[in-house]
């Protein structure tokens, strides 16, 4: 009987022995979750919590990043369609204005007695060659072609081309004195620098002021 009972004794000594064991496995397994190295649990979590933010700061400034980037792709794609739309009728406009020439010319070498004298029928040809040269200037500036007639200003080499000097001594130098064919720009581009005649001998034109161009103000560059 007492050996029956040492026996019992032993296994529930053994199997409490066991259960120790497994709760302090199972401890040393909580304490490896909850993180190697940290003296408690809230410590484990604030280190947590610090790389969650620290990760969502990261995104944010990814995302900004990107929506950045989205938006400099709108605006050079929507500039590139604007150019495109705006510049893809420079060669045909700079034959228009070539035909525009040929009709002025036209009309100015018609002498003015021929005008005052002449028969109607004559009369009515000379207003439809005028009418059409209104008509065809008034569609190209329909599309952004505007005409440069820079009489009286400051020559500016970005818009007009110099043919001739004009000697006075009573004007700034480098002063538009005569324009021989007017000048055209499509949008902020050249289309056509203006034709001029220059003064010669007068006094220096004051520094020109370096300003910024705004809303869409011509740049001088060429078509």
């Amino acid at each position: 009987m007492m050996a029956d009972e040492t026996e019992h004794h032993g296994e529930e000594a053994a199997k409490e022995t066991g259960a120790r064991a497994e709760n302090t496995a199972g401890e040393t397994s909580d304490a490896e979750q909850t993180g190697e190295g940290f003296s408690n649990p809230l410590e484990f979590l604030n280190a947590e919590l610090q790389r969650v933010e620290d990760e969502n700061a990261e995104l944010k400034d990814k995302m900004l990043r990107l929506a950045a980037d989205m938006e400099n792709l709108r605006r050079r794609t929507q500039k590139d369609v604007s150019d495109a739309r705006e510049y893809s009728i420079a060669g045909f406009a700079r034959e228009m204005l070539a035909v525009s020439d040929n009709l002025r010319r036209a009309l100015d070498a018609l002498p003015d007695d021929l005008r005052q004298e002449g028969e109607s029928g004559l009369n009515t040809l000379i207003e439809g060659v005028e009418l059409t040269e209104r008509s065809m200037l008034q569609a190209l500036e329909k599309h952004g072609v505007k005409k440069i007639t820079p009489v009286n200003e400051r020559f500016d080499p970005n818009f007009h081309q110099a043919m001739f000097e004009i000697p006075d001594a009573e004007v700034p130098n480098n002063t538009v004195l005569q324009v021989v064919q007017d000048g055209y720009v499509i949008g902020g581009r050249v289309l056509r620098p203006a034709l001029v005649g220059v003064s010669k001998g007068g006094p220096k034109q004051p520094p020109r002021e370096s300003e910024p161009a705004e809303n869409g103000e011509a740049d001088g560059s060429q078509v």
